[in-house]
């Protein structure tokens, strides 16, 4: 995840340039925020780059602290989070569903550096890209 000002400049430079897609794009009005999902094919199938604009274009509001994280994917979410608890791993945000109904899973930890780790198990297929480079 990267904390960006403007997100369409920044698709624009990751579609163009590097020849990414643009897999998903998510307004979030109420927190003044917009992310993107930027790939090469599906996010489904590897890694994707997140980017999160705060604000508007060329604004940079206060980013939380999370901001310019990793995150991996993981299956059974909430037994690995029993086994980091176990091992004494710092979760700084237990095992949950990203947002209300949803099936998909979330957990923040901390590395051994004070690092963010966003564990996250996806049910939630993302399909096709929405736009090709």
């Amino acid at each position: 995840m990267l904390p960006v000002r403007d997100l369409e400049r920044t698709i624009d430079f990751y579609t163009r340039l590097p020849g990414m897609d643009v897999m998903r794009l998510r307004d979030q009005p109420d927190q003044n925020m917009r992310v993107g999902y930027l790939d090469y094919g599906s996010a489904d199938e590897g890694p994707a780059l997140e980017l999160i604009q705060t604000g508007g274009p060329g604004e940079h509001a206060q980013l939380p602290d999370w901001s310019g994280h990793v995150a991996i994917m993981v299956s059974k979410l909430y037994k690995l989070c029993e086994t980091l608890k176990a091992e004494g791993a710092t979760l700084t945000r237990e095992s949950q569903p990203v947002r209300p109904g949803s099936q998909d899973l979330v957990a923040w930890i901390q590395d051994p550096d004070g690092y963010t780790i966003e564990l996250t198990e996806r049910h939630t297929l993302t399909g096709p890209p929405l736009r090709r480079a």
